[in-house]
């Protein structure tokens, strides 16, 4: 049996210079694949035809613990420098054509290595934050989907990714790669293939040259599996060259997280709620006696096949929608008095709420909120809904929803304008 101690995940960027990493602090990993087999039947007769086998769609959810580290998004839209500080913050739209793999290394309770559970090609669909209540734990939820899901086991069971730098001295000329350490093993269903994948990165533009699964196939890519030497033809010092692979060995390590804390707690985030023309916020736009805060971010994803081709072609966003939940007790009236843009005005129509709101969530290393880890600011918001209600012996509660389609993801402070 593999217990979930021993499911050890991976986030790899397809696109980029970025390496693979572990998703530390997850909760919770759901995916499944739909294989989409369509049922054939015909008049006059009674058994079946056969069956059409379309293209599996696979749907990924992921759980994660918000622990203050800014890392993983970066690898969710192939960049490893957005949102740090002095760079410029994540976006929606850096969403739109990234892609990751996600790989588990599974190893059972007599500690023998089974074998890698590989999702290659996943996009995000949706994600959210969800600072529940002061003192429950913060989580953050993603959701991928993709078109394949691929186990690998006996002399195939590690799945092997690494990078090499070009040398110096080529102009459109071959470079090579060793790969003697973890030699690669031919792939099962393609007889002669070793690679799985290729990717060339030159001046910041990735190439997908290779890719088995999405039927992508240069000759500027060939193996010789006597020298183990992988060789990329018409390379230019600097570039960078990634590649996948199945192995019987690996390096594989996964290095426990204990640099970062363990998860942030809902008195460790602080938020504002302000309306941009009122100028930047200020501890006086400080949202008081919230008891829940969630943030939900939804693409609608254009992601486009073609005539003669059963793979995904192009890979794009054609809307996203971004939704903030706002719960607490009710004592006073803040949030309606940004919204209504009058803190003195003795009567608040809902009619005349503002469309143009702005929500800062910043997230803290503790409750003492000295050392700021980062955050998100909503801009454009415009409220959806508002609820309110009240049971015996219980407290009044109101709940305030709006939604917008901007959001910034940061370490840097100055960019949320506080």
């Amino acid at each position: 049996m593999i217990h979930s101690s021993f499911y050890k995940p991976k986030v790899c960027p397809v696109l980029g210079i970025g390496e693979k990493a572990n998703i530390d602090r997850a909760q919770a990993i759901d995916p499944a694949i739909a294989l989409n087999r369509e049922r054939v039947d015909e008049i006059g007769r009674e058994d079946l035809v056969g069956y059409l086998n379309k293209t599996p769609s696979v749907t990924y959810r992921l759980t994660q613990l918000e622990y203050g580290n800014i890392e993983f998004w970066q690898k969710l839209i192939n960049s490893e420098t957005k949102g740090e500080v002095g760079q410029s913050a994540i976006v929606l739209d850096d969403f739109k054509t990234s892609m990751i793999d996600i790989s588990a290394y599974l190893t059972n309770d007599d500690g023998v290595f089974q074998g890698t559970y590989w999702y290659p090609n996943l996009r995000v669909n949706a994600w959210g934050l969800n600072v529940g209540a002061p003192e429950t734990k913060a989580e953050r939820t993603f959701d991928f989907i993709g078109e394949a899901g691929e186990i690998f086991r006996g002399t195939n069971k590690y799945i092997i990714n690494d990078s090499s730098v070009v040398g110096s001295g080529h102009t459109d000329t071959p470079a090579t790669v060793s790969l003697s350490a973890y030699p690669p093993v031919v792939d099962p269903d393609n007889a002669g293939i070793y690679m799985l994948r290729v990717v060339r990165v030159r001046a910041g533009v990735s190439t997908v040259l290779t890719d088995l699964k999405v039927g992508i196939t240069s000759a500027d890519v060939t193996y010789d599996n006597g020298t183990k030497t992988l060789t990329v033809a018409h390379s230019n010092t600097g570039d960078v060259i990634k590649y996948w692979y199945s192995s019987a060995t690996s390096p594989e390590v996964f290095v426990l997280n204990d640099v970062d804390i363990a998860g942030i707690l809902g008195d460790c985030v602080s938020i504002y709620l302000y309306i941009p023309g009122s100028g930047h916020p200020t501890g006086t736009d400080y949202l008081y006696t919230l008891q829940s805060c969630k943030i939900d971010v939804k693409f609608t994803r254009e992601d486009l096949k073609e005539l003669g081709n059963k793979n995904v072609v192009q890979r794009g966003i054609r809307d996203k929608s971004v939704t903030i939940t706002l719960g607490r007790i009710l004592e006073n009236f803040t949030i309606e008095d940004v919204l209504r843009g009058d803190t003195s005005i003795a009567k608040i129509d809902i009619e005349k709420f503002t469309d143009n709101a702005t929500l800062i969530i910043k997230i803290f290393s503790d409750n003492t909120k000295s050392t700021f880890k980062y955050g998100m600011k909503a801009t454009k918001l415009a409220p959806k809904e508002a609820r309110g209600g009240v049971t015996v012996k219980e407290y009044v509660k109101a709940e305030n929803q709006m939604e917008g389609q901007e959001i910034l993801i940061t370490a840097d402070d100055s960019l949320l304008g506080i």
